[in-house]
């Protein structure tokens, strides 16, 4: 019962932080002037939008059986590739529920639910290392446009109070405490084996990547992920017409800003990746909060549209293979 409040209250306030964000964009926007921007919207940039969304999924799709051929040898394409769909489809409702989901979808007698999970640490390690390196790559590419937003936006607020060291210091010690702890007093405690067995499981999984024998495709599936998210908000940009004029540098830039809204805890970005997004080219261009919403709407609004139809087409395929089995 106190589990079942406990997920209640955490997915209400979930929920409700959307609901201040979204209201937070919209009390900024006359929605005549953003009527009339959707109207001049040059839809046939989306379709290279739509192409790019797809194929970033496969390259994800991908990557994820490379990681786990070591582990299970008979692993197939498509099982990951359902297990990616799905899983994003559950995300677009609850919070954090697409790692669950997409674990217990691949688990097997080969591939217990902790061995899965350490896959899937290892590729938000690699994405987190991407999104430093595009962050990285566009501030050398146009730093004149892009430093500054940097200084005043996230570096400032952040790290000015050394508030981002404290919480580093405190996550850190906790760990080592935590494994401290697993280590002498597993035997001792049920709750402390089965943190350890949990770590045990995890530690597996991130060295599926040292036991992969073909580590370049792994590392060019990656790079092919960031590529195509790049291209996603180039077409989005080449969409907008006040817009259009923007290259790959910029496209760059955003696309790795609007992963920051992924560590919002709202259901799909919701709120979070449009007041952020709104904010950056309001910003960054000296354009209207109509022209940024705009720009967020149709690449944020777009791909959750691939993830509902690939989601509902794979949640399909799946409940079919079940019926058959």
């Amino acid at each position: 019962m106190n589990k079942t409040v406990g997920n209640i209250l955490k997915y209400s306030l979930s929920f409700a932080l959307a609901a201040v964000l979204v209201w937070l964009v919209a009390r900024q926007i006359d929605w005549k002037s953003f009527a009339e921007g959707l109207r001049t919207t040059r839809w046939e940039w989306m379709l290279g939008f739509f192409a790019a969304s797809v194929l970033a999924l496969v390259f994800r799709a991908q990557r994820w059986k490379l990681l786990l051929k070591p582990l299970d040898p008979e692993m197939r394409l498509g099982r990951c590739w359902d297990a990616n769909n799905i899983g994003n489809l559950g995300s677009l409702v609850i919070p954090g529920s697409c790692e669950p989901i997409r674990a217990g979808i691949i688990t097997s007698k080969k591939l217990p639910f902790q061995t899965v999970l350490g896959t899937m640490i290892m590729e938000r390690a690699w994405d987190f290392l991407f999104i430093l390196l595009t962050f990285v790559v566009a501030l050398i590419a146009r730093w004149n446009t892009f430093g500054g937003f940097i200084s005043e936006n996230i570096f400032g607020p952040v790290l000015g109070g050394g508030t981002l060291w404290w919480i580093l210091g405190g996550a850190v010690a906790l760990g080592v405490l935590l494994l401290w702890a697993c280590r002498h007093f597993r035997s001792k405690h049920p709750f402390l084996e089965k943190i350890a067995v949990l770590i045990d499981g995890l530690l597996q999984g991130l060295g599926s990547f040292g036991r992969m024998k073909k580590k370049l495709p792994y590392l060019f599936h990656t790079t092919m992920i960031w590529v195509m998210y790049m291209f996603m908000c180039w077409f989005c940009l080449k969409a907008v017409p006040e817009l259009g004029g923007r290259d790959l540098a910029d496209a760059l830039f955003i696309s790795a800003l609007g992963n920051v809204s992924s560590v919002i805890p709202v259901p799909g970005g919701m709120g979070a990746y449009h007041y952020i997004i709104m904010h950056c080219i309001s910003s960054l261009y000296g354009q209207t909060g109509e022209t940024g919403l705009l720009y967020a709407m149709l690449n944020h609004e777009g791909h959750a549209v691939v993830i509902l139809v690939l989601g509902i087409i794979s949640y399909t395929a799946r409940m079919l293979v079940l019926r058959k089995k």
